[in-house]
């Protein structure tokens, strides 16, 4: 793991553990107890066996089995090495709505590449005949070229007319606004797009690494990763055998945490205002927001490039809050293309109108989740726990949106890091991982 990563999950570490306003001794006794405890002995997933996908899935059709099972990620399959022994074979990575938004971006981009050749003939490519080379001509360089993208975006484009000054559409909002009804033919529509593998995406776009841990570590180890170390999620494999034998999340950890309610360690720490601990561990201008006017592609941009996996959407110089967009939300501009094809004009509010009228249908809507400062942290893991939610906002005055509370932040608040942990615990892990 670079220096650079590495000092940046200690500045956050330090930040959490300087504002907790806890005694060392309990913050002591619960680390060394979370050390006591097995990883075999946390819950398995629902239904027992973790869903893992095919590398040769389509993007499409992993969107949809995402969805379907209410999951935000899984482990990816290499079919050709399925009876391996050794999980560095049988496992090229995790796919999660990160790496899908990462793609979908690019993908807009690369059509604003071709948009900005001022005609085909000035491009020196004919419509029938673009490939990666042709995108690499065009300027369309990196991950994505590698990863067969490039061929649909620049030639859909190009086939098209389509066609723009020079230096214009360079983003990937911009591409969105210029291509208008023809976004999804691109995207969606057009080979090599429509029947993109799940293994390119993962290779090219690594949003969430695969680093996991032993059936014989320790829930310490788990929630260092978790909380410090930003991993959404923990593969556990049997020493010895290649098969995952559990898939441990951030959500399923505040809900233990939840179900820990009762014993005297959790309400004495539960019981504090969330305001005693720090929370939240940001600064009121650190907030991300997406106002409801701006362009829903926007929002998801703003998310790749803030690493978040959500933000509150705001109305007005109060800032304040009137809905909550996820990453995952991805998925219904991917599954009902048909609902979402004005992308000239779609706005955040317009997105969140027709998404609201959709889960209404499927009494699945809900409001965003807001608490004050003076909101105990036991209230705050209950809203998670119980509404499966990711984040909660704290708002002030007229719901002025002042903080946010993530499943990390919560999880930061239990355990600290023992000396030379990492070196001990998980230097070999992260080793492993930068060797693949």
């Amino acid at each position: 793991m670079d220096t650079a990563t590495t000092v940046g999950y200690d500045a956050y570490f330090e930040t959490v553990q300087s504002r907790k306003k806890l005694p060392i001794s309990l913050q002591e006794t619960l680390t060394s107890a979370f050390a006591s405890i097995p990883v075999s002995s946390f819950p398995k997933v629902p239904g027992g066996k973790v869903i893992e996908i095919s590398a040769e899935t389509s993007v499409s059709d992993t969107v949809k089995v995402l969805s379907e099972c209410n999951i935000l990620s899984a482990p990816v399959t290499d079919m050709e090495k399925a009876n391996s022994n050794d999980w560095k074979e049988r496992y090229i990575g995790i796919i999660d709505y990160s790496a899908i938004v990462l793609w979908v971006l690019q993908g807009a981009e690369l059509a604003a590449v071709a948009l900005s050749a001022t005609s085909a003939t000035a491009a020196g490519v004919g419509a029938g005949a673009i490939g990666t080379l042709g995108a690499v001509a065009l300027g369309a360089t990196g991950p994505v070229a590698v990863a067969g993208l490039a061929a649909a975006a620049v030639g859909a484009a190009v086939a098209g007319g389509l066609a723009v000054d020079k230096g214009m559409g360079k983003d990937a909002p911009t591409a969105a606004s210029e291509l208008g009804d023809d976004f999804y033919k691109v995207i969606l529509q057009e080979e090599p797009f429509k029947s993109t593998k799940v293994r390119e995406v993962v290779k090219s776009f690594r949003s969430t690494p695969f680093l996991p841990v032993s059936t014989e570590s320790n829930m310490l180890t788990v929630l260092l990763l978790l909380s410090k170390y930003r991993m959404r999620n923990v593969p556990v494999i049997e020493p010895g055998k290649a098969f995952m034998k559990n898939f441990i999340t951030q959500s399923a950890v505040v809900r233990g945490l939840e179900g820990c309610r009762g014993l005297d360690w959790f309400d004495c720490i539960a019981a504090h205002p969330i305001s005693d601990l720090g929370l939240p561990f940001m600064s009121r201008d650190q907030v991300v927001s997406i106002d409801s006017s701006e362009l829903i592609l926007e929002a998801f941009k703003r998310m790749k490039d803030h690493h978040i996996g959500g933000l509150p959407v705001v109305e007005g110089p109060k800032r304040k809050i009137v809905g909550n967009l996820s990453i995952r939300d991805i998925r219904y501009l991917l599954l009902q293309p048909n609902l979402f094809s004005n992308y000239r004009h779609l706005t955040v509010n317009d997105f969140m109108k027709t998404v609201t009228s959709m889960c209404q249908e499927a009494g699945r809507i809900m409001p965003p989740i807001t608490c004050k400062s003076d909101t105990t942290l036991g209230d705050v893991i209950h809203s998670l726990a119980s509404k499966s939610v990711h984040r909660i906002y704290v708002v002030a005055e007229e719901d002025e949106v002042i903080g946010v509370i993530t499943l990390r932040d919560v999880i930061s608040c239990f355990i600290y890091e023992p000396p030379n942990y990492y070196d001990e615990y998980l230097g070999y892990s992260a080793e492993v991982l930068l060797d693949r």
